[in-house]
């Protein structure tokens, strides 16, 4: 039975408290990011389309994939009304108050998009008959862990980027399928892709949940493939939807014989393996072994500093480094790392079809696999994994468990985004009122089945507690700040990384046990 997310209005009073609160950030922090976007606006509406990736007057240049180009387009007609000075090329770091509030409400505005997708979500989730408390209503407890999610208030509201619009895209993709609308599903994933190219991580769940799952109708008794049910015609449909979205995309710049130089923007490998701020994955543990192994050889007179490479990844900066001792880390290896990683998952939607809630399984498993392996991954990406858990975890006493984890993980790992000291009671209070939140709606909603954590998870967080308090209260009182200005970033990223790493690995082992579960 579908929920009705319309039941006393709280989907309209959720929508409505958390549009007014993203404006009261209008005027607050943001990053670079905002002049990234202006630019963007600046090129879109200025410059012929044979221009728009080889322009090249800011350090910002456009990197996203057409469509979200056009999409800058777009604003950029509704944005000169505001201050055409905003979309002139050469006006670098401009922020007028108007171009400020206009880009701000552009985010809030796009945002519909991601309203209208968890609406839909809300919709494929039971409804609790029998009971008038919301906390025990599965749709309810949804819509708010989606649309008062903390790390898109932040990143998108404060910081500034347009993951809300992007992400309503992947969620009404995924509440699409769970309601056998597999085209369409198909269709929003397409422009998904075309909007922006990090979404490629979750293809390989996309990519082999459609082929298995609506292209053959019919399996054997014993599960295994029946390829005489193969549909030719269901392959061509799903391949036509693709192909045109791609065409309608690339086909522009393909007849200007421009898709080298767009494909160098989208891919720039020489960014180097971390970001200027670590992701919490591997790399980031792999980093500090590498300096640790320094540490002690140099010490211990193993090593001469003078003959070392200088690692320079905790500097701050995007660039390409060399490790000093492990093997250095090439685009190459971090592929083939998140290939292998995913491996099992995929394999396992094909030889074990489970539905739509086992393609969100593997295509979770394939974001954070791509998060913890991937090549100069983003802190952000995280997002991507924790928002579609959202639904599972209203759903499943396990996954609750597993989303309780990483959406503290994982969201404590993006606070380092905004350092500005009038920005911390902000993202402390957010987070501490989307926690607590979490904790306890999935705890009632999933109540007399024991706690929702394990032992060890419980000293995690605690530990997690104590982090942020040295990171953001101690160090910047201590004499460090000035000699070890990155020690915060690289305490945030490794003890976030134990956290993403574990979380990653009983999400797998969730997938892989699911169908004994079910057997019990």
């Amino acid at each position: 039975m579908a929920a009705s997310v319309d039941h006393g209005g709280w989907f309209a009073a959720l929508f409505l408290g958390v549009s007014l609160l993203k404006c009261l950030f209008i005027s607050s922090y943001h990053s670079t990011d905002f002049e990234v976007h202006r630019n963007w606006l600046a090129i879109t509406h200025s410059l012929p389309v044979s221009r728009w990736y080889h322009e090249n007057t800011s350090e910002w240049t456009l990197d996203y994939p057409p469509l979200f180009a056009w999409f800058e387009f777009g604003l950029s007609h509704v944005a000169r009304h505001f201050d055409g000075d905003m979309l002139r090329v050469e006006n670098l770091n401009y922020a007028s108050e108007a171009t400020v509030l206009f880009q701000r409400l552009s985010v809030v505005f796009t945002d519909l998009m991601f309203v209208f997708a968890v609406r839909e979500c809300c919709r494929c989730v039971q409804v609790q008959k029998g009971s008038q408390d919301v906390l025990n209503q599965p749709a309810f407890v949804l819509a708010a862990l989606l649309l008062w999610n903390f790390g898109l208030l932040i990143v998108d509201h404060i910081h500034f980027q347009y993951n809300g619009f992007l992400f309503g895209f992947l969620l009404l993709s995924v509440a699409k399928h769970m309601q056998s609308r597999h085209l369409q599903g198909a269709l929003l994933f397409a422009v998904l892709l075309n909007l922006k190219h990090i979404y490629l991580y979750v293809a390989p769940a996309y990519g082999v949940y459609l082929l298995r799952s609506y292209c053959f109708t019919q399996d054997n008794k014993d599960g295994s493939v029946r390829w005489s049910s193969f549909s030719p015609l269901r392959l061509i449909a799903l391949g036509s939807i693709v192909i045109s979205v791609c065409a309608l995309s690339f086909g522009p710049f393909i007849a200007m014989g421009q898709l080298p130089q767009v494909l160098s923007r989208l891919f720039p490998f020489k960014r180097g393996l971390c970001h200027a701020y670590w992701a919490p994955n591997v790399w980031a543990l792999y980093n500090l072994l590498d300096k640790t192994l320094v540490t002690l050889g140099v010490r211990l007179k193993l090593l001469q500093e003078a003959d070392l490479p200088r690692a320079s990844m905790t500097g701050g900066l995007v660039q390409e480094f060399q490790h000093s001792v492990l093997p250095s880390v090439s685009p190459s290896v971090t592929l083939v790392c998140t290939l292998l990683s995913i491996l099992p998952a995929v394999a396992s939607i094909w030889f074990r079809p489970r539905g739509a809630r086992g393609f969100l399984r593997c295509l979770l498993i394939c974001a954070l696999a791509s998060f913890m392996f991937g090549w100069h991954v983003h802190e952000k990406a995280v997002l991507i994994a924790i928002l579609p858990l959202s639904v599972l975890a209203v759903e499943s006493r396990e996954d609750a468990g597993i989303f309780l984890m990483l959406s503290a993980t994982g969201h404590y790992s993006l606070f380092p985004l905004l350092h500005t000291p009038a920005e911390l009671p902000i993202k402390v209070v957010l987070m501490l009122i989307f926690t607590i939140f979490s904790f306890i709606a999935l705890r009632k909603l999933h109540s007399g089945r024991g706690s929702l954590l394990r032992p060890l998870e419980v000293v995690y967080l605690s530990g997690l507690v104590a982090v942020a308090i040295a990171c953001e209260v101690v160090f910047p009182l201590s004499p460090w700040r000035q000699t070890l200005p990155f020690l915060p970033l690289l305490a945030t990223s490794v003890y976030c990384a134990l956290g993403v790493c574990y979380s990653f690995l009983r999400l797998y082992g969730s997938l892989l046990t699911s169908h004994k579960r079910k057997q019990l």
